[in-house]
């Protein structure tokens, strides 16, 4: 038997070596040995530092007169007056941003430091207790949670802290003298378990509640801890009913302390999101009460709108897209709506400063001349005098002076490098303070990335993309491409930061990023088109962005390859699959392969609950077009992906073999939600889409036939 395993092993071999092209050996250090690489050794180190940015990051004087900033190994200081710069000494090193001991992704801080800084709140054991902030003096809070009952207190879920952002389940009260914590009840949670150190002799388990599509969610509450009375107060946030698995108060998150103390906020939603409800609970009487509603039946509501409250602590800026548009309003606590700030039929971004002496809102919306070019915009908070400050040709971010007269603006667009002046409150550019050096970035032969548009595949829609090149670009020459992408709700991968040419461009390939119907910041109608349709609606349009560049000569449209992470790992499958006359290859990372498969909070947000679009799940579905593969895939996941669990990749893997389909997959020991090794993936591209062409496999295919018996 070993003679004959030996004769079937040797002949394998010889098999194997008239298969693969020549080039691509089967000796390690593949890529070296392939093309592009010593162009992309030679260049990739270079373009990071290609361009001196004209960026600079300025501190304000207390009475806006002047600031100071950090340019070539030098600190400086601006008098505005004057317009000049002065050199004050060696440069201020950035304050570092300190996460101290963040948890996990997902996960909550297990403690919380009373405002006074006399007590710590902290969870073990699924119980909330309270002690000195040295850890002396412990006394239990709650007493009833257990691995029996799977009650726990003061931690809330990995669900939870991904998709709802919630990395705490305990808020002190701004008095130090009230804290607030959540209570879950697990027993009916169904469990994922997911395996750790399958590298060592012993492995481990981690069993998380983690609902998925359909299943059961763990019903919530919020308990308020009264540190004088020494009694626990349930909050009622369901208007006396009992936890309901898909009403208002199936999710409950955004948890804070009002600005006096003296009601518990928070955000509830329905299980679908398509109904969002801001609340205010008694933390004595435990009785809430409706601040603001949202609705937004055609698809689902925003889960965190952006708020601000002013100094009176009772007004608040709140932003929804109820108009279509993300705008904003002002409102008093007790509900009331005051009046609306902005009525714009574009997107506000984010708030940059509220000036209450002058009763002035600075913001950036994206009203430059397109929806990534964001403007800086003054505007009264009674909602008039809205003024845009900035030129709409760019992209801004700006720095405002303390006293309102002025304001530091860098500006910068795809293609080009960021600026910096200095601009007085009317919009007026009174001084150029910086701008970037391209000098390395043109010896080096670098190509400024290109923008280009197409319509989506309705016919209906403009969206946009942008175009690597490679240093080397010849237009005479036909290009192999990939398509870097995401993908994802509400998602950019067209943007008008300034953006260095993609490194992968200099193994000789072409990187396309672009937009679909998914695209962020275009307002809520646009994502209405994508929901229920994942998988569908954005895949088609991205298929149709490819096929846009089928018409430039150096385009070569036979080899195209398509490569994300996550979401992205999703794209890449899908697209191979749904679409395998316009892609040729792909690498799937840690791809969503099922939209059955994740969690329940993201998921029914965008394809609705399963009961009323089973027709979409399916559709959406990878499996369901395995018998499509025609082009190369290559599938990889970590053994400890928590997020996109396993079961993902190895029921793609398994309805490919299934189809008897050849694939190639990557695992990553003991690795979580990541994406495989760069090198490795260029060499899979480069062996695809530039070493091996059709008819050369087709004779190498006819040889190997010789040897099969």
């Amino acid at each position: 038997m070993l003679k004959n395993r030996f004769r079937a092993i040797t002949i394998m071999a010889f098999v194997a070596a008239l298969t693969i092209p020549f080039n691509s050996s089967f000796s390690q250090d593949k890529l070296k040995k392939m093309p592009g690489y010593e162009q992309y050794q030679k260049m990739a180190p270079q373009i990071r530092s290609s361009v001196k940015y004209g960026r600079l990051s300025v501190t304000w004087s207390d009475d806006g007169s002047s600031f100071t900033y950090n340019q070539n190994g030098k600190q400086y200081r601006y008098d505005v007056k004057r317009k000049k710069a002065t050199e004050i000494g060696e440069p201020q090193p950035r304050p570092r941003r300190r996460f101290g001991n963040r948890p996990a992704r997902g996960r909550q801080y297990a403690s919380a430091e009373s405002p006074d800084k006399k007590l710590k709140a902290f969870t073990k054991d699924r119980n909330m207790y309270l002690s000195n902030v040295d850890g002396s003096n412990v006394t239990p809070i709650t007493t009833k949670g257990n691995d029996e009952n799977q009650i726990k207190f003061g931690i809330a879920t990995w669900v939870y802290g991904e998709e709802l952002g919630q990395n705490t389940a305990m808020w002190w009260s701004p008095d130090s003298k009230k804290i607030a914590f959540y209570r879950f009840d697990e027993k009916e949670a169904k469990k994922y378990y997911v395996i750790y150190n399958q590298t060592k002799i012993q492995d481990s388990v981690e069993i998380e509640a983690y609902p998925k599509v359909g299943a059961k969610n763990l019903p919530v509450d919020l308990m308020v801890y009264d540190l004088d009375t020494k009694k626990t107060t349930k909050l009622d946030l369901r208007d006396g009913k009992p936890y309901n698995d898909g009403a208002i108060g199936t999710y409950i998150y955004n948890i804070d302390w009002s600005p006096d103390g003296t009601e518990l906020l928070y955000h509830s939603t329905n299980r679908k999101q398509d109904i969002m409800e801001y609340k205010a609970a008694n933390p004595v009487t435990g009785k809430s009460r409706v601040v603001v509603r949202e609705e937004w039946l055609a698809s689902f509501t925003r889960n965190s709108p952006e708020m601000r409250f002013l100094e009176d602590g009772k007004r608040f800026i709140w932003a929804s897209e109820r108009s279509g548009f993300n705008n904003y309003y002002l409102y008093n606590i007790d509900g009331t709506l005051i009046n609306p700030i902005t009525s714009h039929d574009y997107e506000v971004s984010r708030i940059v400063s509220i000036d209450e002496d002058k009763g002035y809102l600075y913001y950036y919306a994206r009203s430059g001349d397109n929806h990534m070019k964001m403007q800086l915009h003054r505007v009264k908070l009674d909602g008039t005098q809205n003024t845009r400050l900035t030129d709409p040709a760019f992209n801004h971010s700006v720095n405002i002076s303390p006293d309102g007269k002025h304001f530091v603006d860098i500006a910068q667009t795809h293609d080009v490098p960021p600026f910096t002046n200095l601009v007085n409150a009317k919009g007026k550019v009174i001084d150029e303070l910086a701008k970037s050096d391209m000098t390395k970035f043109n010896e080096l032969g670098l190509k400024k990335v290109e923008v280009f548009t197409f319509t989506s595949a309705d016919g209906e829609t403009e969206l946009h993309g942008m175009l690597h090149f490679p240093s080397n670009f010849d237009p005479n020459k036909k290009y192999p491409s990939i398509l870097a992408i995401y993908g994802g709700p509400s998602t950019n991968g067209f943007r008008e930061n300034f953006t260095l040419p993609n490194v992968m461009t200099e193994y000789g390939f072409l990187v396309v990023n672009l937009d679909g119907r998914n695209v962020g910041g275009r307002g809520k109608k646009m994502l209405d088109k994508l929901y229920g349709n994942l998988g569908i609606v954005e895949m088609d349009d991205f298929a149709e962005g490819i096929k846009s560049l089928h018409n430039r000569p150096y385009f070569n449209k036979d080899k195209v390859g398509v490569v994300g992470t996550s979401y992205g790992g999703t794209t890449a499958a899908t697209s191979l699959l749904r679409f395998p006359d316009v892609y040729h290859a792909a690498v799937a990372n840690s791809a969503v392969t099922d939209w059955r498969n994740y969690d329940n909070v993201y998921t029914e947000r965008y394809m609705n609950l399963i009961e009323n679009n089973k027709a979409g799940y399916d559709a959406g579905s990878i499996m369901n077009y395995a018998d499509n593969l025609k082009g190369e895939l290559m599938i990889f996941y970590g053994t400890n992906d928590n997020n996109v669990h396993p079961a993902n990749s190895l029921q793609l893997i398994q309805a490919l073999q299934k189809a008897g389909k050849s694939f190639e997959v990557q695992v990553g020991p003991d690795k979580g939600h990541t994406r495989m090794n760069q090198e490795r993936m260029m060499e899979f591209f480069i062996e695809h889409l530039v070493l091996r062409n059709p008819w050369e496999a087709a004779i190498n295919q006819s040889e190997a036939d010789k040897f099969k018996n």
